[in-house]
């Protein structure tokens, strides 16, 4: 009875602290609509819990606007109950919209490998499965080989060949529900928010202070 029960304490522990036990939707819209600029581009990145990523490059200087969602399935308008199944075959993605002028797709790439653990395959700690699998889109031949020189630099000097991290050709990105945008921020009290994601994004903004916008530090 004593190991039934100790059994069921470490799953609703593990639950509180999992990017997939949060459903409350309320709090679902943004504060403003955001608007895309004629200058603006728009990178893809896959590493774990949506609301982690989206707050990190949120945090970087020369990107607008960060959305969460989901990519690299072939399943049609996922949802975050259909993702948290693991077979869709979708990962949490987040849309990162950035000023090229202002920071380069080769430093979000930096700021992709740097925010996580890219050999981990199949999940971030402590969220585990495909969706939220390592994945570093691009749409040109040029991101892709920004990518790849990346990898290979890494792998070399750093993760010694262990690298995960899947290179994927964009095709389509779903938006996420309202309620898991700028999460993080709506919800600071939130266990996971408090356990995972905030400490994630401070490890970043030790790790990078030279490309954090000036109301990040």
């Amino acid at each position: 009875m004593k190991i039934i029960k100790s059994i069921v304490v470490a799953s609703f522990a593990l639950l509180l602290v999992s990017c997939f036990g949060f459903t409350n939707k309320e709090d679902t819209q943004k504060e403003a609509t955001y608007v895309p600029q004629e200058h603006t581009e728009v990178a893809y990145f896959a590493s774990g819990c949506f609301w982690c990523v989206e707050a990190i490059f949120e945090s970087v200087v020369g990107v607008e606007e960060a959305v969460s969602g989901y990519a690299g399935g072939n399943t049609l308008n996922p949802t975050y109950e259909k993702i948290g199944t693991g077979k869709t075959g979708h990962a949490e993605t987040v849309a990162v919209y950035y000023n090229p002028k202002e920071v380069s797709f080769e430093t979000l790439v930096t700021v992709f490998f740097g925010s996580h653990n890219p050999t981990t395959k199949n999940g971030q700690h402590p969220d585990y499965g495909t969706q939220y699998r390592s994945i570093a889109f691009y749409k040109t031949e040029n991101e892709k080989k920004i990518i790849e020189d990346a990898i290979k630099q890494l792998n070399a000097e750093v993760y010694k060949r262990k690298i995960a991290t899947e290179v994927t050709k964009f095709t389509k990105f779903y938006k996420a529900e309202e309620y898991h945008q700028d999460f993080e921020r709506r919800n600071p009290n939130q266990s996971y928010v408090k356990a995972v994601s905030v400490p994630r994004l401070n490890k970043f903004k030790k790790k990078y202070p030279q490309l954090l916008k000036k109301s990040a530090h």
